[in-house]
């Protein structure tokens, strides 16, 4: 039996675009009691009481996501795994405690990407830290810090956050 889909098309898109992620927001996925999707975008998204997404400032022009297809029609095994690479400059303290945390997490993420659009990861199932590395370089010009690798294995691609329920998922300003 063959598979059917509702196609529409797509138009020919003039906008300019910017590569690159600006934010990047993490929780834990335990924090997170639902998940509303309106028009194939995340609507809103429901806290555990005091719980909040928290920021991860990184290194500048360093921080990615990418997500790739996987598709085997002998098994098949369809999804897609979306690979968030961030650089955290200078390894100190601080900064290795929380790398060991997300490391360890099963986690929720959402991601800014330089177009200002938001991105949800581990709407399927929790993001998982896949690699990692703290290095001093060789040289003085070298970078001395920490990186991290999360990834999500999800059905689709990352599902778009609208923008205007982000401020209500941060700890309030102190």
């Amino acid at each position: 039996m063959a598979c059917s889909q509702t196609l529409a098309g797509l138009a020919n898109d003039c906008a300019a675009s910017m590569g690159g992620i600006v934010e990047v927001l993490i929780a834990n996925a335990a924090d997170v009691s639902a998940l509303t999707v309106t028009d194939n975008k995340i609507s809103a998204i429901t806290m555990v009481s005091t719980k909040y997404f928290h920021k991860y400032g990184f290194a500048r022009n360093t921080g990615s996501l990418s997500s790739n297809y996987t598709i085997d029609e002998t098994t098949g095994a369809r999804f897609v795994a979306s690979d968030l690479v961030l650089q955290f400059n200078r390894m100190e303290t601080t900064k290795r405690v929380e790398i060991s945390a997300l490391a360890q997490g099963e986690l929720v993420v959402i991601v800014k990407d330089a177009n200002g659009l938001y991105w949800y990861l581990g709407k399927d199932a929790p993001v998982k830290a896949t690699a990692g590395d703290g290095l001093t370089g060789t040289a003085r010009a070298d970078r001395n810090g920490y990186s991290i690798t999360l990834q999500d294995n999800s059905l689709e691609m990352p599902f778009e956050v609208t923008a205007s329920i982000i401020d209500a998922l941060l700890p309030p300003a102190a």
